[in-house]
């Protein structure tokens, strides 16, 4: 049976930190507003959601740490804009965690709940 756990990577903590990120409902009513503009600043987000300037602001800067949004600090405004490019690296990483962990001989596992294939 192949060993299909592998270590700890750093492309782990980075998937972590991205789900953590994706894991709130505001954050991802935020990614969906930026999504409609190339490049919005705080007050444009607030705008369009049912928050407080300065929980736009918090959440942003969870995107902004988790890497799926870009921010922009020059002045008078800082400007944020979706990283298209992370989320699909997310999307990739999310398929290749899939595809591993069905990977696993569950046959072979003494332990593994067996399927329910009947039609209910």
């Amino acid at each position: 049976m192949k060993d299909c756990i592998q270590p700890p990577s750093h492309d782990d903590d980075r998937l972590a930190r991205q789900l953590a990120a994706l894991a709130h409902p505001a954050r991802l009513h935020i990614l969906r507003a930026l999504a409609c503009r190339r490049r919005s600043c705080c007050k444009d987000v607030v705008a369009k959601l049912p928050l407080a300037q300065s929980t736009v602001s918090q959440h942003l800067k969870v995107l902004a740490d988790a890497g799926l949004v870009t921010v922009d600090r020059r002045r008078p405004h800082s400007h944020y804009q979706l990283d298209r490019r992370a989320l699909d690296g997310l999307v990739g990483q999310l398929e290749g965690f899939v595809a591993a962990c069905g990977t696993a001989d569950a046959a072979a596992d003494p332990l593994a709940e067996p399927k329910d294939t009947s039609l209910v």
